[in-house]
């Protein structure tokens, strides 16, 4: 299995299409961020300097400003005309209230639309568009045009006519800036904006009357605001959208028979001027583009929602699985303190004692030494199995009573074990892996619980030997939180999935019943547990069979280890996905556990990071930070829980908020570069792990 040949080599062009996926994730939150950034209400008009003198007549002129020849001129409705104008809508919650109210009159009105609410409610648009009312230019995402980049500016008002067309088929002359009122609010710092709003072609609209409604004073007191005095022509600026507009519904129904018993109209703004309508038909290009804008805005807010239920589904699920493990871990570990169960063994079995070993030499002596000095009072036998090495693997094991190497040639680990269970004289058959010592008690543990005869396998306790720098106090904390704690929980559930090959025990008639090992997986362990548990075997998990394990030591070296045991438990679940369907629960609570945590999450995991940055940038940090927090408080509440339980020192957690950055980022790659494998067909190498030799010093 090392050394066999791949059908294709491994693929790379995932990661291009990773890549891919997340730019594009990223676009659709830049997307929907910007569109986010609809304020929805008019607040005071900022301060600065005055314009130019000879402005002066144009700031006490009417409300409506033509800044688009080189003389600036300004106009205001005829007499006993309104022109009611509404702006940062559509909402489709009030702004079909007003239309009501306003057919109910026959009266028409200006609605200065904010393009991003266009493009989110274009049917909503085309209703105004309709039933006579006229519609203007108040952005795309309502920012202060005082205050941003012309091209800024540009952007927004090109936007707001491309959802116009998209919805419409039109576009309009009229333009209403954000938090502008009345003409004698203009400020120097407003002055350009307004400028570059003429030079655009755009006539644009204040008021005569600003009603405030979005302070919410009362319907009474937006009809007095409203109200023109000494039968001269008026613009009333209102909002249909940003808040609560109960008040200025009630109000505009008012205000439209009070105006009617004292003679005015109530007309669109460009009726009003006494000038032809403000829509003009929009070309089929705009209109293509307006609509693909629409449904890309559409489609990122859909998407954008998903990802938050994502977001949310994820860390319920996440909090929910920790909290179960520490309430089973707890269980577990006092039924282990409870008196020694009724099945015993009459007198020790004899145990056989399998190490494959390909290339093993920096290690495998001590690993042999560890074996041979045993505590177990029965008798043992340690078969190295050299499956093909380069190196003196075999040379370094020989030497020692009690111990066997036999050679052969390369095949793989499974094959190893199988060529070592043939050979094997006792019924009970420990696997050991050529980089892993035991401690003198850990055969006598594992052997202890195989005397309940319902029991099949027995999973040891794996503990990092060479966890001095960085990455290996990441994996101690993984394998004493994310692998023993699991085991114990598995255990109670009937649902282990894994019985490691650095320390399991097994019995051989199981073995020889099932043929032996599968070399169907690069997870032969995995592959092994599920046919034994779908055969009716129990698994348990004994916390003192402690065995140390050489851990990757380089980040390469991590890579290829985790690459081929995700790749090997995907090809397990596989192979077992009929369990699925069995009577037995161990198929759908183990399948399912693994299908959740170890494959779907991690795959959403990347998102939900560009959520959390998506939500610090356009929103509030505070609120990612805290929940980033809280999940390494949770997690490492979990962590101290689990080292406690395996006696070894809680400090180890400091490493946890910077495995949250890096190491579980790694893991996510490996996870999605194994399903690529999958996808595609592609029959992975066996990887590899160069030894350091961890044990070989006394």
């Amino acid at each position: 299995m090392r050394r066999r040949a791949a059908r294709r080599e491994e693929p790379s062009g995932h990661w291009l299409m990773l890549l891919t996926g997340m730019a594009l994730v990223g676009c659709v939150l830049v997307l929907d961020g910007f569109v986010k950034n609809v304020a929805g209400e008019t607040g005071p008009a900022p301060r600065g300097t005055d314009p130019a003198a000879w402005l002066e007549p144009l700031r006490r002129g009417g409300p409506v400003l033509d800044l688009t020849r080189d003389r600036p001129s300004s106009a205001r409705p005829k007499a006993r005309t309104v022109a009611l104008t509404f702006d940062d809508g559509p909402d489709p919650a009030w702004t079909p209230r007003l239309l009501d109210v306003l057919k109910a009159r026959g009266a028409k009105a200006t609605f200065f639309a904010v393009g991003s609410k266009i493009a989110a409610h274009p049917e909503l648009t085309r209703r105004i568009v309709a039933e006579g009312h006229e519609l203007g230019n108040h952005t795309y995402t309502h920012p202060d045009l005082a205050a941003v980049t012309a091209w800024r500016a540009e952007l927004e008002l090109n936007l707001t006519q491309k959802a116009l067309a998209g919805a419409t088929g039109l576009h309009t002359t009229l333009a209403r800036p954000p938090y502008s009122s009345t003409p004698d609010t203009i400020t120097g710092r407003q002055w350009d904006s307004l400028a570059a709003l003429g030079r655009e072609g755009y006539l644009i609209a204040l008021t005569d009357l600003d009603t405030k409604d979005w302070l919410r004073p009362g319907p009474a007191r937006i009809v007095r605001a409203a109200l023109p005095s000494g039968g001269r022509g008026a613009v009333v600026m209102m909002h249909d959208s940003g808040g609560d507009r109960a008040q200025t519904v009630e109000a505009v129904g008012r205000l439209l028979d009070r105006l009617d018993r004292i003679g005015y109209r109530a007309e669109t703004l460009t009726s009003a001027l006494g000038l032809p309508s403000a829509h003009r038909p929009a070309g089929q290009s705009e209109r293509i583009a307006g609509a693909a804008l629409g449904l890309a805005q559409r489609g990122a807010n859909a998407f954008t929602a998903a990802l938050w239920w994502v977001l949310f589904v994820t860390g319920v699920l996440t909090l929910a699985r920790l909290v179960l493990l520490v309430v089973l871990a707890r269980v577990h570990a006092r039924r282990s303190r409870a008196p020694e169960p009724a099945w015993r063994w009459d007198r020790p079995p004899g145990v056989s004692v399998i190490v494959p070993a390909y290339n093993e030499e920096a290690g495998i002596a001590a690993t042999v030494r560890s074996l041979v000095a045993t505590a177990y009072p029965g008798p043992v036998e340690v078969l190295v199995v050299d499956d093909g090495s380069t190196d003196r693997t075999a040379e370094a094991a020989a030497g020692l009573p009690g111990v066997r190497v036999i050679r052969q040639a390369n095949g793989g680990k499974a094959a190893a074990l199988n060529t070592g269970i043939r050979h094997a004289r006792h019924g009970i058959l420990v696997m050991v892996d050529g980089d892993t010592v035991f401690e003198p008690g850990t055969i006598g543990h594992l052997v202890r619980r195989l005397a309940d005869p319902r029991v099949g396998a027995v999973s040891g306790n794996t503990k990092v030997g060479n966890r001095r720098g960085l990455i290996g106090r990441w994996q101690h904390v993984e394998y004493v939180i994310g692998f023993n704690l699991d085991r114990r929980a598995f255990e109670l559930l009937d649902c282990m999935p894994t019985v490691p090959g650095a320390v399991g025990a097994f019995r051989r008639d199981a073995l020889v019943t099932l043929g032996g090992v599968s070399t169907d997986t690069l997870a032969e362990d995995t592959d092994l547990t599920m046919a034994l548990c779908r055969a009716g075997w129990r698994m348990v998990y004994e916390e003192r069979a402690i065995a140390w394990t050489e851990a990757p030591a380089t980040l390469g070296q991590l890579w290829r280890q985790r690459y081929r045991w995700c790749y090997g438990t995907m090809q397990a679940m596989w192979k077992h996905r009929r369990a699925l369907a069995e009577p037995a629960p161990f198929g759908r609570r183990c399948l399912g556990y693994l299908a959740l945590f170890q494959v779907l999450l991690p795959l959403l995991a990347p998102v939900v990071d560009l959520m959390a940055v998506y939500h610090s940038v356009v929103g509030d940090p505070l609120p990612a930070v805290a929940v980033w927090a809280g999940f390494v408080l949770v997690q490492a509440a979990a962590g101290w829980y689990a080292l406690r339980l395996d006696g070894e020192r809680v400090s180890a957690l400091w490493v946890l908020p910077l495995q949250q950055v890096v190491y579980r980022q790694l893991m996510y790659l490996v996870v999605f570069q194994s399903v690529a494998t999958a996808l595609l067909g592609v029959r992975l190498r066996w990887h590899t792990v160069r030894r350091q030799g961890t044990f070989a010093a006394p």
